[in-house]
């Protein structure tokens, strides 16, 4: 690792990506390519339309993804990633596989634990 801690700009991207759901929304972006806000809504069923509408808000501010409003009635709105966007994918593929390997990690040692306690 080759960088300044006193230059770190790791809070500058968390700030971007860290909340509950925007991993998600972002995976499913991804994954799935250009999706309707209804449509990203029954994907997520536990985010309420407020934070939906927030986090996808905030992340089109920082160019990760698109939304494009067509002026029709109902009004149709779409998002997607941006090219910009699609280079946090290894970040989140990465992080996705850190969290598996974390979560069983944590599995052996409360079971090491358990085992020594008997």
């Amino acid at each position: 690792m080759n960088f300044e801690p006193e230059l770190c700009q790791v809070d500058d991207a968390l700030d971007i990506i860290v909340g509950k759901w925007k991993p998600i929304i972002l995976l499913y972006l991804l994954k799935n390519g250009t999706m309707r806000f209804s449509e990203l809504k029954r994907s997520i069923p536990d985010i309420t339309q407020k934070m939906l509408t927030k986090h996808l808000r905030e992340l089109e501010e920082e160019y990760i993804i698109d939304r494009v409003v067509y002026p029709q009635v109902p009004p149709k709105v779409e998002y997607s990633i941006t090219d910009y966007g699609r280079t946090l994918e290894p970040i989140l593929v990465s992080m996705h596989e850190w969290g598996l390997k974390h979560q069983q990690y944590k599995q052996q040692k409360q079971m090491e634990k358990a085992s020594t306690a008997e």
